[in-house]
């Protein structure tokens, strides 16, 4: 079980005084940071702000840093460090991506996508595909439901399949999708897949290797750690694609997807939220000998049990108030795979910003809107310019948040 009190010792945010008036339920966006990424950061710019890997200390540390983020991430997510690029973000990363694939597509070349991404996703693909002159297959959600089918999937493939793009976990379904499988039905015709997994890594950092996606995305600003985004590239993916870094670079896979120069102090601090993570799982048992992808694979059991049990109460309320649509599925129908906790509702006869609003005002912080998923909302007969609420959190949010929470809702909703 999470000692989830020792968890929350590691975010200085949730001791300021105004994190005990409310409880912040909008992670989704954008997680706390943890104290171990707040003190890389200001080592960094304290200690090594110069140009890294020079011959001279801070600038070769500056650059030992940035390394060891890189090797760190690698080891936690199963893969090698040249298969792990940062990037500005991860919307950046997807735009630049998608650059490199319209220019290896073409007329008869088929491209799935889905409607249940998020829009800086599917809209930088969507936009390249339609350049190069291929085809778009969309892989719809179920309408009620919000959620995609692998049925669905395996009829949209054929031997002109180049590509399928697909989120881990959707920001406002919040249903783990099942990666591995679609990767196998991928495969099996010969087509790439690149994973989104913005959604789903804040709560559990997968074995990439294991779910054998060719490309895997994420952002590190939702993982406890820096505005950054994280890209691993497999299977031989790179030599595929031209590079669109520096000339001079396009020897090097770490670059070869990355325009811009990183941002130093993010890239070496990007790694220190595994400290937290190797921390958290000593705390509950582990040794050091256990490595970064044991221990991220037993703190993400444990994040996830954790929000398994505080979601449930949720759901089943949303489910039982006639005067809310609950989207995605409910407390009976998650299945095996995760339910991130990432809620989203719409009210039947109030404004969603209206209702927003007066869970704010009671201490919970969330908000309304589409929240960049347009299409997903669109499919489920959900007017996006309306949007909804969203209520999510992660494995710092505790049972109390969650008493906050289900109060404010009987208040603001009977």
């Amino acid at each position: 079980m999470l000692d989830v009190s020792f968890a929350r010792s590691q975010f200085p945010a949730l001791a300021l005084p105004a994190y005990e008036r409310g409880s912040f339920f909008e992670n989704a966006g954008g997680s706390l940071a943890c104290t171990q990424t707040i003190d890389a950061l200001q080592r960094y710019y304290l200690e090594t702000k110069v140009q890294p890997y020079a011959g001279y200390g801070p600038s070769a540390i500056a650059g030992e840093a940035m390394d060891d983020s890189r090797r760190r991430w690698a080891e936690a997510l199963g893969v090698t460090p040249d298969e792990v690029q940062f990037g500005p973000s991860t919307s950046m990363n997807a735009y630049v991506l998608a650059q490199a694939f319209a220019a290896s597509l073409g007329p008869g070349d088929e491209v799935v996508v889905t409607n249940q991404d998020h829009e800086a996703n599917t809209g930088a693909i969507r936009r390249a595909v339609e350049r190069a002159g291929a085809t778009l297959r969309e892989w719809r959600t179920e309408p009620i439901t919000g959620l995609l089918s692998l049925d669905v999937l395996a009829d949209l493939l054929g031997p002109r399949t180049r590509l399928v793009t697909m989120p881990h976990a959707s920001n406002i379904v919040g249903q783990e999708n099942d990666v591995a499988a679609a990767v196998a039905l991928a495969h099996g015709v010969g087509a790439r897949l690149v994973a989104d997994g913005v959604s789903y890594t804040p709560h559990g950092f997968p074995d990439v290797a294991a779910l054998d996606a060719d490309i895997y995305l994420f952002s590190l600003y939702k993982t406890y750690s820096v505005h950054q985004g994280l890209m691993v590239t497999r299977n031989g993916i790179l030599d595929e694609l031209p590079n669109q870094g520096h000339v001079f670079n396009a020897a090097l896979p770490s670059k070869r997807l990355t325009p811009a120069g990183p941002d130093h102090a993010q890239e070496a601090a990007a790694g220190a939220v595994l400290d937290y993570v190797e921390l958290l799982h000593r705390h509950h048992g582990g040794t050091p000998d256990d490595g970064l992808r044991a221990a991220s694979a037993a703190v993400s059991a444990l994040w996830q049990a954790h929000e398994t049990a505080l979601v449930a109460p949720v759901l089943a309320w949303l489910a039982s108030c006639p005067s809310v649509r609950l989207l995605g599925p409910g407390p009976a129908d998650t299945g095996p795979l995760h339910r991130c906790p990432t809620v989203a509702f719409v009210p039947r006869d109030r404004e969603p910003a209206e209702v927003a609003a007066e869970l704010v005002a009671r201490g919970v912080w969330c908000s309304a809107g589409h929240f960049y998923a347009y299409r997903v909302l669109q499919g489920l007969d959900v007017d996006p310019e309306q949007g909804v609420v969203r209520l999510s959190w992660v494995h710092y949010t505790s049972m109390a948040d969650i008493e906050r929470l289900l109060t404010a809702l009987a208040q603001v909703l009977g």
